[in-house]
């Protein structure tokens, strides 16, 4: 049905602009009624929030990508609702016009509901309600508060409930948040690649359970990190595919209560347009409303990469560590003094740190499981966990990701002399030899290397079994490596 407040005029002009200098305004609800700043441009709904939720002490709008994927949903609705003609045109025009604002990054200080909250995220919609309507009423010409022009619910949160807005705009700021890490993913596999390219044809030892196998290069190892990185990149770019199957539309279970029935394709057409996403509506809205997979495969993947990644900086720190009794193969960046009481002592702070990320991130996979577990009947209620869980994971992995970057990987070094001295003395090179002195010849050779300490091929040729020249072309970098 068309607005009932439709025919008044909306837009004060300047001579009839409402003077509002009192310092508190009063809001009632079903509960009650509360005083609120007069500044404020929050709610009586959000005060009860801030009085329930006293939990974090961190506002949701520590994460700026919730914020600005809730401005496009209530965006999208407004032009929605709008076109199908159940929202007249200034009050959609206004509520535009401020989503557009709270985009550009204004008005995030008056988001300020915590990200812990009972209720399935109804106080963060609320807070974008209460936000956007008295945004309006300011613009409009009216003191904030004055909800019979302009109303946080009737106008504001038209068409929609919290069930279908709070995961909807939740994956368009995972989608925001994802292309971050995707850039600093990039960036990081460009390093290693480039890092490999300057490690071309140095020999080194390859270990397997820690201990001695057989010869690689370290441009080997490290195009290795490279291409793992690309796996993981390539994960999370179908990821955000995954992402634009919403489920608008389905109001409070699915079954689209309280909406026009145009309203559904309409809002998915102008969500797609404003984020430029590829968002499609889900075939059954009562299965996608309660329905929280994705969020698990992005937690997921996250932790997938995080794990790899950490395995990475293990990996590093063995290969730096010494660097005199430690394998010392590489030389990690000096960053910063790594002892209070033993001079000259430097630490490999920089793959610690993303170690100890990876860590949290395997944790918050484990706080998505429960919470997608706990969701009952036609809702999950822990939605709002989920969201802290995603955010901070991304937040945290993208930041580590890039400091190893800048701070360690291209600043690494090959340590060329202890690296051919391994090389000559592990008894792995040995195998490369099998073909032409046979197993059992090698095997007897390369025990007897290991217990007087000479290299392998000085004992070869001892032995006659081949030629100097034959012994160098057999172990030749190119030939070791199968390069």
């Amino acid at each position: 049905m068309p607005d009932p407040r439709a025919d008044r005029a909306f837009v004060r002009s300047i001579q009839t602009q409402a003077v509002c200098d009192w310092p508190v305004r009063k809001e009632t609800d079903s509960l009650g009624t509360k005083t609120i700043p007069s500044d404020a441009y929050w709610g009586i709904h959000v005060s009860r929030a801030l009085d329930n939720f006293p939990i974090s002490g961190r506002p949701i709008s520590v994460y700026p990508d919730l914020t600005f994927g809730f401005a496009c949903v209530k965006q999208a609705a407004a032009r929605a609702n709008a076109e199908i003609g159940v929202l007249d045109k200034p009050r959609a025009e206004l509520i535009d016009q401020v989503c557009e604002e709270i985009k550009e990054g204004k008005l995030h200080d008056q988001f300020v509901v915590d990200i812990m909250q009972g209720g399935a995220g109804t106080s963060t919609n609320m807070n974008f309600n209460e936000v956007i309507a008295n945004r309006c009423l300011e613009l409009g010409g009216y003191c904030k508060g004055d909800y019979v022009h302009l109303d946080p619910i009737d106008h504001v949160n038209k068409s929609q409930s919290t069930n279908d807005v709070y995961p909807t705009a939740l994956k368009i700021g995972l989608c925001l948040a994802i292309e971050r890490l995707l850039t600093e993913l990039r960036n990081l596999g460009a390093a290693f690649h480039d890092k490999a390219s300057e490690f071309t044809g140095i020999l080194k030892v390859g270990r397997t359970q820690l201990m001695d196998a057989v010869p690689m290069t370290l441009e080997q190892e490290f195009e290795s990190f490279a291409v793992t990185l690309a796996e993981d990149h390539a994960r999370f770019e179908s990821l955000i595919d995954q992402l634009g199957e919403i489920n608008l539309g389905g109001t409070a279970i699915g079954t689209g209560i309280a909406a026009d029935p145009r309203y559904t394709e309409a809002v998915r057409r102008h969500l797609a347009a404003i984020t430029g996403y590829n968002i499609r509506t889900a075939a059954n809205l009562v299965e996608a409303t309660t329905d929280v997979g994705v969020f698990m495969d992005v937690s997921a993947t996250l932790k997938r990469s995080a794990m790899k990644l950490s395995k990475i900086c293990n990996d590093l720190r063995l290969l730096g560590s010494g660097p005199r009794a430690g394998i010392g193969e590489i030389t990690l960046p000096a960053q910063q003094a790594g002892s209070s009481i033993m001079p000259g002592k430097v630490n490999p702070v920089i793959p610690e740190v993303v170690n100890q990320v990876a860590f949290i991130v395997a944790g918050a996979d484990v706080t998505v499981s429960l919470a997608a577990e706990g969701g009952q009947l036609q809702l999950n209620a822990f939605e709002p966990v989920m969201a802290h869980a995603l955010f901070e994971s991304l937040t945290w992995l993208t930041a580590a990701i890039r400091t190893l970057r800048i701070n360690c990987i291209t600043g690494i070094t090959a340590n060329r002399e202890r690296l051919a001295e391994q090389v000559g003395s592990v008894v792995g090179v040995i195998t490369a030899l099998i073909p032409r002195i046979g197993y059992a010849a090698a095997a007897k050779l390369a025990m007897e290397a290991l217990a007087r300490h000479e290299n392998i091929a000085d004992l070869v040729v001892q032995s006659g079994l081949m030629t100097r020249e034959q012994v160098l072309e057999t172990l030749s970098p190119e030939r070791l490596t199968q390069n």
